[in-house]
């Protein structure tokens, strides 16, 4: 790639990229400007794959008929069309894995150190990250990643992970993914609590069910849909009860919480479902006063808290965020301390 050492002015939002509406930051932003060169306090990343988000990589191959030639050219003229990748219908993005090829002479080294060469993991947003495709190197349906040839930019205020060395580096992408899940679970969740896991199945539910379980007489209830998902959670240790349910039938997900806590429901239940329409079977599955806090990006919040209003449901809603102070480090530790999650992991990831 061929660097132009001239700089843009220093900008640690990104303002500066917004092409449409101006004003807004560029998460909000309809189109952003990816061109080069970057600005003083921006980092240029030759991008490796992306790891596009459960929600918004489920809702691309159903509206391309799983087909991947059509997810191709989704992607291509999505990322195209906004300079980003930031999908209309889920609101949602993914995360990426590159190389470092250059470093602003502003960027803030010395409170996120990092160098040319380093390989990193970014921890915001596709949706905001300033992104040219230059090719679709392949796609991989079954771990939600695509392998691509392009370039990314990092602003001032992004956060990210240099890739560790312990482990493939894809499953140490599939835990950056979602490391803020396993991270507001341990602030969350308290001594004594059963914690009910929507989508627990998945690879944010089951970190999530491993870390709830680290506290002392915690009773954690994993739900998940698909045969297979079922299958492995119970085989697992940290797993209480298993609970084969459609998430988007609240009824059905009620009556079994209920049989399976014995009335006693959820005091914390956290919603990492990749489908739209589970929000009510969260609602009726938590217990009076407790917590739902939902980490999908298909969450709809008019459609949680009109819901439990309509129930009569005295519960705390809470939006998930992707963001806790040392979530990187907390996520890829229960990797390493954990036989069970390095297996799973590893089986799907590499």
């Amino acid at each position: 790639m061929t660097q132009n050492k001239n700089f843009r002015t220093a900008d640690p939002l990104g303002i500066q990229r917004v092409v449409k509406p101006k004003g807004v930051l560029p998460q909000q932003a309809e189109t952003i400007d990816a061109s080069l060169p970057i600005a003083e306090d921006e980092l240029l990343i030759e991008v490796e794959s992306l790891n596009i988000d459960s929600a918004s990589f489920h809702q691309i191959s159903e509206a391309c008929g799983k087909d991947v030639a059509r997810m191709e050219k989704h992607i291509l003229d999505l990322v195209a069309n906004r300079g980003k990748h930031h999908n209309p219908v889920t609101g949602s993005g993914g995360m990426l894995i590159g190389k470092v090829v250059q470093v602003g002479p502003h960027f803030p080294v010395k409170e996120k150190p990092v160098r040319e060469g380093d390989r990193i993991a970014t921890l915001v947003s596709l949706s905001l990250t300033p992104l040219q495709i230059r090719k679709i190197k392949k796609i991989n349906p079954n771990i939600d990643r695509v392998d691509i040839e392009g370039h990314a930019i990092l602003f001032a205020s992004g956060i990210f992970a240099k890739l560790p060395e312990d482990m493939p580096e894809t499953v140490a992408l599939a835990v950056l993914d979602v490391a803020g899940a396993p991270a507001q679970t341990r602030q969350l969740v308290q001594p004594g609590q059963t914690v009910v896991v929507v989508g627990g199945g998945g690879k944010s539910g089951i970190l999530c069910l491993y870390e709830a379980k680290k506290k002392a007489g915690v009773r954690t209830v994993a739900i998940d849909y698909s045969q297979s998902a079922i299958d492995r959670l119970a085989q697992l240790p940290f797993v209480d009860e298993v609970i084969q349910a459609d998430a988007r039938n609240a009824v059905e997900v009620m009556e079994k919480v209920w049989a399976a806590t014995k009335g006693h429901m959820g005091d914390v239940v956290i919603n990492v479902a990749n489908i739209p329409e589970t929000e009510m079977s969260c609602v009726l599955s938590c217990a009076p006063k407790g917590i739902v806090y939902f980490f999908s990006m298909a969450t709809s919040f008019t459609r949680a808290a009109l819901g439990a209003e309509g129930v009569g449901a005295d519960v705390d809603l809470r939006i998930g965020n992707g963001y806790t102070e040392g979530h990187a480090d907390l996520a890829l530790d229960l990797i390493r301390e954990s036989e069970e999650l390095r297996q799973i992991f590893t089986e799907q990831y590499v």
